[in-house]
């Protein structure tokens, strides 16, 4: 039902009649008990009035103000309403809106009278305690009493149809406004676009624009960058790019934290020259960037390897004595680490120490990962111990890199001592962890403790994703236990995860080495039913199986199928067919694929050719197939 604010003297009516039945009001009652009372520290003389000074509100703790209220309601005569607004509205800004519905009910028992101040105080309070009911309650009760409401009251109202799930009529409401004579302030129109934001309704905050233009509305800086914001945060950068051009034609001159957000949503999603073009656009206009701004870039175009661009950048913001800070240092380490760039990464941190800016939680777990990828963990050790004495403490991820950076160097027991220290410092590994240790534990062919930490995996609550399930089958598998995995692999089919190609080759392969080949084809010739597609490594985990137990035939209907149907053959492919006629004795099938091979542009790998070497010492081969294959 449409909210219908009427003109002048219908006011009341409709805010009586459109807003408390609608929200089904109800007399307000007291939610809450009053709160113990304590001594209040200090003289016994001491005077009200200086503590609701605005220096003493600013300094005020909680249960002190609940004592000062117990002093205000024994004093005779009663402290002004005024008084009593400016104790609530302190109160309010604790956030503690129970506590300053609970003191209204028991002002209003003692015979203390509202006014429109308070009854404000007490409208939003309900509304930010989602009760909009009991708001709309106070709203009516304070209108029967001939106070009009507003532009604070109805922003209050605002807010509570925003959270109340009940966004037509906060729309409805703010055109009302308009309608009736309120002049809507930021506050207003950043609320509305909160909600609508909330709500997932972009286009509407857009709209909203465009309709207070219209009107004679002009939205201000403020409320231009919250949609701006709204709008990057959703990955519209088209949109955003739009309203700036609106705002420049309404000669609104966006600010650098307008630009800084689009430029800032344009490297995210991968726009880096559109990103580069605003910078220079936003420069021509005179607007100065800031280091938020060139830390967006610099981080931008450091991912994209452009590092010309990104060394002209912060080149140009240290000559303009824009001191670059931790997120720009963290940035730039981040990607000379991801690309391989270590040492710079290095140069970078001892730059930042020398400037005294104190690296975070992100410039730590980078440099971390950079050691770990480079096989220094003890240096990534010593640096993770470093952060902890800064009393930067890591999280989840740091401890997951540096988990990693042991069990890739099969130091799998010092990931797991990691991982319980985490459990010690109160978090809680993720589906990364657990998967990173049983692949650890696999890989060091610890297989009993890597079924355990699956199993606890499990029994804590962190769901397996499918790479988790894939490294678990892949290392039951190549561990001689096809049997479990064949368990694990029948539940996996029966769970609403889909295994991936990735799963189905792992399966094919661990039943053809382990000499059921039979139960391998008939998986591969399933796939399709399943809508999956075979790649290059089913086929040729087939053709092994094939040439295994000695099935040429079998092994070379599916060469000719890949040659026909794709995917085409590699070199992987040819090898492995190579190395089979050549431990049958096929000298002539195998010099025919040798020199089909070549001309598909591959070569031997490292086992043919230590094959076909022993084949010729021992006699059974002559030099030209060394030569055919080199």
């Amino acid at each position: 039902m449409m909210l219908s604010f009427a003109i002048a003297y219908t006011a009341k009516r409709f805010v009586h009649r459109s807003l408390v039945v609608r929200g089904n009001a109800a007399t307000v009652s007291p939610s809450f008990s009053f709160c113990r009372r304590r001594a209040f520290s200090g003289k016994t003389s001491y005077d009200y009035r200086e503590k609701l000074s605005r220096n003493g509100l600013t300094e005020l703790k909680l249960d002190d103000a609940v004592a000062l209220f117990g002093e205000m309601v024994k004093s005779r005569p009663l402290p002004s309403i005024v008084e009593f607004n400016k104790l609530l509205s302190a109160i309010a800004k604790m956030n503690k809106f129970d506590l300053v519905i609970s003191l209204g009910e028991r002002m209003h028992n003692l015979g203390i009278s509202y006014d429109l101040y308070s009854y404000n105080i007490l409208i939003n309070c309900f509304c930010r305690r989602s009760q909009l009911p009991l708001a709309l309650a106070v709203l009516g009760k304070m209108m029967k009493l001939g106070y009009e409401p507003n532009i604070v009251t109805l922003n209050s109202l605002l807010n509570g149809f925003c959270h109340g799930n009940r966004i037509s009529d906060a729309v409805s409401l703010v055109g009302q406004m308009v309608e009736m004579g309120y002049q809507p302030d930021s506050f207003t129109f950043n609320t509305l676009i909160h909600g609508l934001f909330l709500h997932n309704k972009a286009s509407e905050a857009v709209a909203l624009i465009d309709r207070m233009v219209q009107r004679g509305c002009q939205p201000d800086l403020v409320t231009y960058g919250a949609v701006v914001n709204g709008l990057c945060k959703r990955g519209d950068t088209d949109l955003a790019l739009n309203l700036l051009n609106k705002m420049e034609a309404a000669k609104i001159e966006a600010n650098v934290v307008i630009y800084s957000t689009v430029i800032d949503s344009l490297c995210k999603y991968r726009h880096e020259d559109d990103a580069l073009n605003l910078f220079t656009e936003m420069e021509n206009k005179g607007v100065r960037p800031n280091v938020i701004t060139y830390s967006s870039l610099i981080s931008c175009l450091c991912n994209y390897g452009r590092w010309s661009d990104a060394s002209r950048l912060l080149s140009d913001m240290i000559e303009r004595k824009i001191n670059p800070n931790v997120v720009t240092f963290s940035a730039l380490i981040d990607a000379f680490v991801k690309k391989g760039k270590l040492v710079e990464a290095e140069k970078l941190y001892d730059e930042m120490i020398k400037r005294s800016i104190d690296p975070d939680i992100f410039t730590y777990s980078s440099l971390i990962n950079g050691f770990c990828m480079h096989d220094r963990l003890d240096e990534a050790k010593h640096m993770f111990e470093l952060m902890i004495s800064k009393d930067c403490f890591p999280n989840v991820v740091t401890y997951n890199t540096l988990i990693k950076g042991f069990c890739k160097a099969k130091r799998v027991e010092e990931g797991m001592e990691l991982f319980r220290e985490m459990s010690q410092r109160g978090l809680v590994g993720n589906t990364v962890t657990y998967t990173t240790l049983i692949h650890g534990f696999f890989q060091a062919r610890d297989c009993d403790n890597a079924q355990m930490v699956f199993k606890q995996m499990v029994s804590v609550g962190v769901h397996p994703n499918i790479l988790t399930y894939n490294i678990l089958l892949d290392g039951l598998c190549k561990n001689g236990k096809l049997a479990k995995a064949m368990v694990v692999f029948e539940y996996l089919q029966r769970s609403t995860m889909e295994p991936d190609i990735y799963t189905y080759n792992i399966m094919i392969e661990g039943m053809c080495k382990a000499g059921k080949v039979e139960d391998g084809w008939e998986l591969f010739c399933n796939l399709s039913l399943k809508g999956v597609s075979p790649n290059v490594i089913a086929y040729n985990t087939m053709i092994s199986g094939f040439c295994r137990k000695g099935s040429k035939e079998e092994a070379d209907s599916l060469l000719k199928k890949m040659k026909e149907d794709g995917p085409l053959p590699n070199s992987g492919t040819y090898n492995t067919l190579i190395r089979a006629r050549l431990r049958d004795g096929d000298r002539e099938a195998s010099a025919e694929l040798i020199k089909e091979m070549r001309s598909c542009g591959f070569a031997g790998d490292a086992s043919t050719i230590g094959l076909v070497t022993n084949m010729l010492h021992d006699g059974r081969l002559d030099k030209s197939f060394l030569d055919m294959l080199s």
